[in-house]
């Protein structure tokens, strides 16, 4: 398992120090923090901005709080950078070292930061001491977070520790996110008007690693809403690494990578995310479809043994996801669909079948339904044959569509439904006027 990022804030080059002498922080970080960082088992990953020189410091401080760990050189702070300090031991407390120069002062005392010597150049000296009590320190830090996980903390939640159903997190980013109201409205536009619009408006973001959290992964999001799969999978290699290994990003990026014909990538993305967080309704949901993609290429390719290995993947996948879960309804019908089209039909689905009802069904009473509610009531219709609830489900999926491949991925599951029982003498056809509404739906009709 790869080792946890920790962000490095510190000045850039030698600068004068508080007291005029100078400060060599690039070795600063080679001989002191960096070596403590990796000492303690972490990955040290130096901002690529200097909050003493820089003047658009929004994108930096948000790395700052998304990264699991941190250490910030306070030798050169002012008073934004203690804003940050603050807001970042608020929602990540434990997880951030502090070090300075030689003295401290009371505030630098207070924050427990760790003194380092410097010689008349600006070298460090004599940092075995402070190299040791950093590394003790981030030990701790780490330790601790492994035995008692973190939450409560706004972008963090939507990005790595979302605590609501899964599959609406990306639906609620852009409800409870905020940024520029003028941005917001342009990408909005953008996605109204295609992917041509995306692009152009991509181009005035960049750099990319410039602008805040928010603004990328809406346009990330975007260009999911246009079938932009290659888009979303270039500006993933774009984000600040720290934005671009969130949970939310990596999901997205898997989704992407299927979607292009990369399903390998998308399964060792997603194998990644589940070896770092276990099972997820989200992460599992997106693998199954990974298999279930396979599935149908072995089907398609006469290669039946290849298709009963991933069949069977993909159901496992999408059922861990359900278990994961169980108010998720969305991998539970997945599981209970793709049994159904074993040959012959699992048994167990009959046990999972009311679960799955009854989770979408409190979903919808409970909560905000969306698309994926509704499709579930439609493909539970029809796999009890149900024709005159899946006509109704379906005009209820269809007033709710948000983004044009969601009515494209239940017409195909439905189509699969009907042709498997077709082969076994059961006559669907009225299913098939359903589908054509959705595939109609999902060319923008």
């Amino acid at each position: 398992m790869s080792r946890p990022l920790c962000f490095v804030l510190l000045p850039s080059g030698t600068k004068p120090g508080p007291a005029g002498v100078p400060v060599n922080f690039d070795l600063v970080y080679r001989d002191l923090i960096a070596a403590a960082v990796e000492g303690a088992g972490l990955l040290p990953f130096r901002a690529a901005q200097d909050f003493s020189e820089s003047n658009n410091l929004k994108p930096l401080f948000e790395q700052f709080t998304l990264c699991p760990f941190a250490v910030a050189d306070l030798t050169l702070a002012n008073a934004n950078l203690y804003h940050e300090l603050g807001v970042r031991n608020a929602k990540r407390p434990g997880t951030t070292a502090t070090v300075c120069c030689d003295e401290r002062t009371p505030d630098q005392r207070t924050l427990g930061a760790i003194a380092y010597s410097l010689d008349a150049d600006g070298t460090p000296t004599d940092i075995a001491t402070a190299r040791a009590t950093l590394t003790r320190s981030l030990e701790e830090a780490y330790r601790t977070h492994k035995e008692n996980p973190l939450s409560n903390r706004p972008i963090v939640d939507l990005l790595e520790e979302f605590q609501g159903i899964a599959h609406t997190k990306t639906d609620v980013f852009r409800e409870r996110v905020r940024y520029s109201s003028e941005l917001k409205k342009r990408l909005a536009v953008a996605r109204q008007s295609g992917i041509e619009a995306l692009r152009e408006l991509e181009k005035s973001f960049e750099p990319i690693q410039m602008q805040e959290s928010a603004v990328v992964i809406d346009l990330l999001l975007s260009y999911r809403a246009v079938r932009g799969w290659s888009e979303m999978i270039a500006l993933a290699g774009k984000m600040p690494l720290l934005l671009a290994q969130t949970i939310m990003v990596q999901e997205q990026l898997a989704l992407a990578l299927n979607r292009a014909g990369q399903g390998t990538e998308a399964e060792s993305v997603l194998k990644a995310l589940l070896e770092r967080q276990g099972p997820t309704s989200e992460t599992c949901a997106i693998l199954g479809r990974v298999y279930k993609d396979r599935w149908e290429a072995g089907v398609n390719a006469g290669d039946k043994r290849l298709a009963s290995e991933c069949l069977q993947k993909a159901i496992n996948a999408y059922r861990q996801g359900f278990e994961a879960d169980w108010r998720d309804a969305f991998p539970g019908i997945n599981a209970v669909t793709l049994m159904e089209l074993k040959d012959p039909p699992d048994p167990a689905r009959l046990q999972l079948l009311p679960v799955v009802a009854y989770a979408v069904n409190r979903r919808i009473a409970t909560g905000k339904p969306d698309y994926w509610d509704y499709a579930t009531i439609l493909e539970l219709a029809v796999l009890a044959k149900e024709e005159s609830k899946a006509v109704s489900a379906a005009a209820q999926a269809l007033a709710v569509v948000r983004e044009d491949w969601e009515p494209e991925t239940t017409a195909r599951t439905l189509r699969l439904i009907r042709e498997a029982r077709a082969k076994r003498g059961e006559n669907l056809a009225w299913v098939r006027k359903i589908e054509q509404a959705l595939e109609e739906r999902a060319r923008g009709g």
